[in-house]
């Protein structure tokens, strides 16, 4: 059964929908809830919100509860509940490296109510990989915003004898290492198959259906070796259930900066990670997808949740619709070479 959580609005809800005929009093009250949230500079984007929304908003995670997109929309949904005097709902729906999810939103209704919250650069990774892609996320998906970057952590069970990168790469040509991914042909997997491209590490890969499950695998020692974005895997890292060789960050990252990164250790340049970030059905209009794009940006940034992703190996990226929408195509680019190079193909 999917996990679902709803969001539901305090009283103003009932203020702002049981006063239909006075709309200027519903707006005040509204906007006095917002500046209670901290987000009171929306006013010019409800100004220009009218209808939208005028039934519950469904954020759809294509991945499993626990997952760095699962942790960022339960943070941010009970707080736009309250911007949007809304219900909102968060729903898990795993399966097909996240692709059923995107489908089920590409397939929702036009208003968009429902809106996918996922990590963008794998769903443009999954046009290259899948055969039989039932939807085109470049052309049945629109842009909303970016919130988040998390880099992906590369790490082993604590008794596996190797600590930096070159360890183990050496390891794993003496002996069999079961790699945990998310799924073949997710963003983790295709970092971890850059990596073996250029240090010519041998390693299994076991797939499974999202992060936590990858995570909990490692942790029991079914498998020895994970990549995975940093936000899910920092806690048991700190907990010493896992140990980090290294991060896909370019530079080391302040929160921790005892971990050296995959580049200072033979992969030069070498960046991934996982991005998370919003669509919407095609069909969404600008104002609707423009007004939830300030909405979550403004969100993420309030300090005390800014706080709590940053401690937990999460970076703020808020981008607009017309930013994202950029960064997807290049991202798609980009990861179709390494599809191509490492012939992954999937029905």
């Amino acid at each position: 059964e999917p996990d679902t959580t709803w969001h539901r609005p305090d009283e103003a809800r009932a203020v702002l929908y049981n006063n239909g005929d006075n709309m200027d009093s519903n707006r005040r009250h509204l906007l006095a809830g917002a500046a209670a949230l901290g987000l009171a500079r929306i006013t010019p984007a409800w100004a220009q919100a009218d209808a939208w929304p005028t039934r519950p908003v469904r954020i759809v995670v294509p991945y499993p509860p626990g997952g760095s997109s699962d942790i960022i929309a339960r943070v941010i949904a009970p707080r736009l509940a309250e911007a949007l005097k809304q219900t909102v709902v968060v729903e898990n729906k795993p399966g097909a490296n996240g692709n059923l999810g995107a489908g089920i939103v590409v397939q929702s209704a036009q208003e968009g109510h429902t809106v996918l919250l996922c990590d963008v650069g794998a769903l443009a990774i999954s046009p290259s990989v899948y055969t039989k892609l039932s939807f085109d996320p470049s052309k049945d998906l629109r842009s909303v915003g970016m919130l988040a970057y998390s880099p992906h952590v590369l790490a082993v069970h604590p008794d596996v004898p190797a600590k930096t990168v070159p360890e183990l790469v050496a390891l794993s040509k003496k002996q069999r290492l079961n790699f945990a991914v998310t799924a073949i042909g997710s963003a983790p997997h295709l970092a971890a198959v850059a990596v073996q491209q250029a240090t010519g590490a041998q390693w299994e890969y076991v797939p499974y259906k999202g992060g936590s499950q990858a995570v909990t695998d490692t942790i029991g020692g079914q498998t020895q070796v994970i990549m995975n974005g940093l936000l899910a895997t920092l806690p048991h890292i700190k907990g010493g259930k896992l140990r980090a060789i290294a991060i896909s960050k370019k530079e080391r990252m302040q929160l921790v900066a005892d971990i050296p990164t995959i580049s200072e250790q033979g992969v030069a340049g070498f960046e991934s990670g996982t991005w998370q970030g919003v669509m919407a059905p095609v069909t969404a209009t600008d104002k609707t997808a423009n007004l939830l794009a300030t909405l979550m940006g403004q969100i993420v940034n309030q300090p005390d949740v800014k706080s709590q992703l940053n401690e937990q190996g999460a970076e703020i990226v808020v981008r607009n619709p017309a930013e994202l929408a950029q960064f997807f195509s290049s991202e798609r680019a980009r990861w179709a070479k390494v599809v191509a190079s490492a012939d992954i193909r999937l029905d």
